[in-house]
């Protein structure tokens, strides 16, 4: 191996470990945000903030022929940022955010169920017993992490469920109207579209009397990390991966999030059973199946 492409390599290893790192640890994030602030404020916060950070670099972008690409822009934004915030930070108002982690693993499994319902795609036979293998260990997942006596942790277990399902939409919404589009262009646009709205509900609620409380500037400081290098840089650097490394390497961060998520999760002292890695493994043998070609 050359010197050149071994530093090549070294590179994409250390995009691919601080990208694992940094969404591995956006659960733990949101759940800190969510000791001061509402779940719509974290999510509101979150876009907000990488809005605002991202703003500078805006005006080099806004060029008229980006103009023909914004229902890709407007669909990303909404289906890759708005509503999956909302939802992640709804669902670990009820459960861990650990088995968020887990369950955030979906998505390369709904990402090619769309590809096929929506784009007519051909999957290989191996991808759709993946899909199926997917499936069935989320639903596994779900069940074994419930209430005992109730079924609440299934109801927020879906709000993730649903949210890959929107992640899986923008998956495709990128590969079909974005995929001639400079990445840090998109995540710009994306952000423009989705931003605002959510700075201009986040200070209709009661955000600024909750900035009051003495824990209030930490767990800002807390979701700042996340809109900043969980949003905002994290999408731009996941893009240039996928241009040099290939889509299989990029791929591959979705094994070590649900990692560094359950890591997380132990030193918080959360709830992780033997079923729950029993689960999460028969999830990612899925997702090995659906992202082999």
């Amino acid at each position: 191996m050359s010197e050149k492409k071994a530093d090549h390599v070294l590179l994409h290893w250390i995009i691919f470990t601080g990208l694992a790192l940094t969404w591995g640890s956006s659960f733990i994030l949101m759940k800190r945000g969510l000791e001061v602030f509402s779940s719509n404020q974290v999510a509101a916060l979150r876009l907000f903030i990488a809005f605002v950070f991202v703003l500078p670099l805006s005006f080099r972008y806004l060029r008229k022929d980006q103009f023909q690409y914004w229902p890709g822009y407007l669909g990303s934004g909404v289906f890759g940022s708005l509503i999956p915030a909302f939802l992640f930070t709804a669902a670990e108002t009820g459960i861990t955010s650990s088995l968020t982690g887990m369950l955030n693993s979906l998505t390369p499994v709904f990402t090619l169920l769309i590809s096929i319902i929506y784009f007519r795609s051909k999957p290989q036979r191996y991808q759709v017993i993946g899909l199926i293998i997917g499936l069935a260990g989320a639903v596994g997942l779900m069940l074994v992490s419930k209430d005992e006596g109730s079924n609440t942790h299934l109801w927020y277990s879906a709000l993730v469920v649903i949210a890959t399902f929107c992640y899986g939409i923008s998956v495709n919404i990128i590969r079909s109207k974005l995929g001639n589009v400079n990445a840090v262009a998109a995540t710009i646009w994306m952000l423009l579209f989705v931003g605002p709205p959510a700075g201009v509900y986040l200070f209709t609620t009661d955000f600024l009397t909750r900035m009051q409380n003495p824990l209030a500037w930490q767990a800002l400081g807390y979701v700042a990390i996340l809109a900043i290098f969980g949003t905002a840089l994290s999408v731009i650097v996941y893009n240039l991966l996928i241009k040099q490394a290939g889509i299989l390497f990029a791929a591959s961060v979705t094994y070590a999030i649900p990692i560094v998520a359950v890591l997380w999760g132990v030193f918080e002292h959360e709830a992780i059973t033997l079923y729950h890695v029993l689960f999460i493994a028969v999830i990612l043998c899925g997702v090995w199946l659906v992202t082999k070609k």
